[in-house]
């Protein structure tokens, strides 16, 4: 097979990415490369990926992410997908953005897009479009019972992580973590009153992209509140692979205070497989499919909650943790699960 794979046009893929989106592209690259099939990616420079990377400009360091740098951006993407299209002999285009109804192709070539966010992200379009050969799909049950009424889905597919980036430690570190991108809807101040009730120490790390209210968030809500009395509270920025594994497998435990309707969350796949267990909050979407309460974690509702189950995770096996991220989580078997659906959409093609 040679498939198309097409990320958000604002965010580069790769091992290193911050999105979930942008990782399971990755691992799908990494995937199809290693099965003899050929990989074609279209994301903005500085993308980093197995197969055939078709680039689109990223914004410059320090960019403001407005409406007219998207639109340029979606320019832009829609030119690399025809380009693709007409240079290379592509089976299959898999779009993963929320945007992907502006970068459709024209009919023709088959479709699947994988739905990464809540349904509400999404235009209401996405979930009657009348281009054939087009199919939807999402990456967990909760997710799927919030779609509207009668949209035409795929079988879930659940996200999986590399396993073999993830190993436990023996020997666990006081701290907190809590990882990803920086905005308001993650709901990272809850994690910081939370370690000041529990006394524990919190580090934060992830990045904050040019948006206007994710800057905003960062300096003027998260920073002060990691300054004055109480335990160590520190963030660290953007982290690579390596600096992950570490902090997952140290971390006595991973915080996950989402305010929205997660429809899974890799962080904490990640931890599960580092043999940390996750703190979340019961109302972030897709975490109860991913958290066992009492085994592998525990889900809470609201600060005061949340510092106390700080406080109990050392009753918790580590090994528990690992052997749930093995039997249940493992990238394998979502990358199996992918090429499946490929397979079955071009036979029925």
């Amino acid at each position: 097979m040679t498939v198309l794979l097409v990320g958000y046009p604002l965010a580069p893929v790769g091992p290193d990415a911050v999105g979930g989106a942008e990782q399971v592209l990755s691992m799908l690259d990494e995937a199809l490369s290693r099965g003899g099939h050929r990989s074609i990616v279209v994301a903005p420079e500085g993308s980093a990926c197995a197969g055939t990377l078709v680039a689109t400009p990223a914004p410059p360091p320090g960019a403001v992410l407005d409406e007219a740098a998207r639109e340029r951006a979606l320019c832009h993407h829609g030119s690399a997908v025809a380009r693709a299209l007409d240079r290379y002999p592509i089976d299959l285009v898999h779009l993963h953005g929320v945007d992907f109804d502006r970068y459709l192709p024209e009919p023709g070539v088959p479709v699947l897009a994988t739905l990464h966010l809540p349904p509400s992200f999404y235009s209401p379009a996405v979930f009657c479009l009348e281009r054939p050969r087009t199919f939807l799909h999402c990456v967990s049950a909760t997710q799927r019972r919030a779609c509207p009424p009668g949209a035409r889905l795929l079988p879930e597919i659940p996200n999986g992580v590399r396993l073999e980036h993830y190993r436990p430690r023996r020997h666990k570190r006081g701290f907190a973590l809590a990882l990803g991108r920086i905005c308001p809807e993650k709901g990272y101040h809850v994690a910081v009153e939370a370690s000041v009730r529990a006394g524990v120490p919190l580090l934060i790390a992830g990045q904050a992209f040019g948006y206007e209210e994710h800057t905003r968030y960062l300096q003027e809500v998260l920073l002060p509140m990691l300054r004055g009395p109480g335990p160590v509270r520190r963030f660290i920025g953007p982290v690579g692979l390596a600096r992950k594994r570490r902090l997952l497998a140290a971390a006595r435990c991973l915080l996950v205070p989402s305010l929205v309707q997660e429809t899974s969350s890799l962080v904490a796949l990640e931890a599960l497989a580092s043999g940390t267990p996750v703190i979340a909050l019961r109302g972030a979407g897709a975490l109860p499919e991913i958290v066992e309460h009492g085994r592998t974690g525990f889900l809470v509702e609201g600060v005061a909650e949340m510092a106390d189950a700080m406080a109990s995770v050392d009753r918790l096996d580590p090994a528990a943790c690992r052997r749930a991220a093995e039997e249940r989580f493992s990238a394998a078997a979502t990358a199996a699960a992918y090429l499946e659906t490929y397979r079955r959409i071009l036979r029925e093609g």
